[in-house]
């Protein structure tokens, strides 16, 4: 793991000695994002309660840990969705704000799904970065300091028995200068969705005008787990249709997939034209359209 710091708070390089241990240790084990998300949040917190508690007959375990370090305008992706196929690798960049008036020395971010990122038993699901985000402090506001982090997400490795498709939460850690350990465990969401795809053929071709054409297809869809595409059955699926001198598909009528997720429909031949189907997003599956088939009416 590398530190990076802003060179304008290079001059607390002697407080960064107090993180070299605990860091190196964590680069020497490489533990899983999973691991490391949960000794990072279970430390923080512990250090957080041990200081609240001093001061408060409360127990509740805070949200962020006694450093001071604030984390904000978390965005995953730029706000897109993150869509997986079977193998796909995509580098997916988080954006955040750190603010302190102590400095950054060093942060650490994870997408995550759980209820509690202290306990790997309560982690579903958690990716992590290859190196240290990149910290830089603001010209204009001191302390205030704009953060980029980047995720190597290979769905082949990552995603099997990792966590579902849908919403991720972004945790962000921290130090500041004096060694302060700071920890917010959702800053921003992104949506991490299972990538479709279609298949249409339109018959009989060629065809006379006003008879019936009959349109089959099949919507899939990435599983993680075995490494394939499956049926997605029971999804609506729109069959599109656009003449052979247009640019423009307009939508025919809305079926739903079957068992496998087979499509098939009919519709009456009117002119020349293509035939397509298309899926639209839902929360765990990316959108996909077929390419259209071309139908000779005559």
């Amino acid at each position: 793991m590398r530190i990076r710091v802003a060179a304008t708070v290079l001059s607390g390089a002697v407080a960064l000695s107090a993180l070299a241990v605990p860091v190196a240790a964590q680069a020497a084990s490489n533990p899983s994002a999973k691991a490391r998300l949960s000794s990072f949040s279970a430390n923080t917190a512990s250090a957080a309660h041990a200081a609240h508690t001093a001061n408060s007959a409360q127990t509740v375990r805070p949200k962020t840990g006694i450093g001071s370090i604030a984390f904000s305008k978390g965005v995953v992706n730029g706000g897109k969705d993150i869509v997986l196929g079977t193998t796909t690798k995509k580098s997916v960049t988080a954006t955040y704000t750190a603010t302190s008036s102590s400095g950054v020395a060093v942060t650490e971010a994870f997408l995550w799904q759980g209820t509690d990122p202290s306990s790997t038993d309560t982690i579903t699901g958690a990716l992590g970065t290859d190196d240290d985000p990149v910290c830089t402090e603001s010209t204009t506001q001191t302390g205030v300091y704009s953060c980029k982090a980047v995720f190597n997400i290979d769905a082949a490795a990552d995603m099997p028995g990792n966590g579902a498709a849908g919403t991720w939460k972004l945790a962000i850690g921290g130090y500041d200068l004096s060694a302060n350990a700071s920890f917010d465990d959702n800053i921003g969401t992104g949506k991490i969705k299972k990538a479709s795809k279609l298949t249409v053929d339109a018959t009989p071709e060629p065809v006379k005008k006003g008879k019936t054409i009959t349109v089959t297809g099949k919507l899939t869809r990435a599983d993680w787990n075995t490494g394939k595409y499956s049926g997605y059955a029971s999804q609506k699926v729109q069959l599109q249709y656009r003449k052979k001198s247009s640019t423009t598909y307009t939508t025919l009528k809305t079926i739903t997939a079957g068992t496998g997720g087979a499509l098939k429909t009919t519709v009456k031949a009117t002119a020349d034209g293509y035939y397509r189907y298309s899926f639209a997003t839902n929360a765990t599956t990316g959108a996909s359209t077929a390419t259209g088939d071309y139908v000779d009416v005559k």
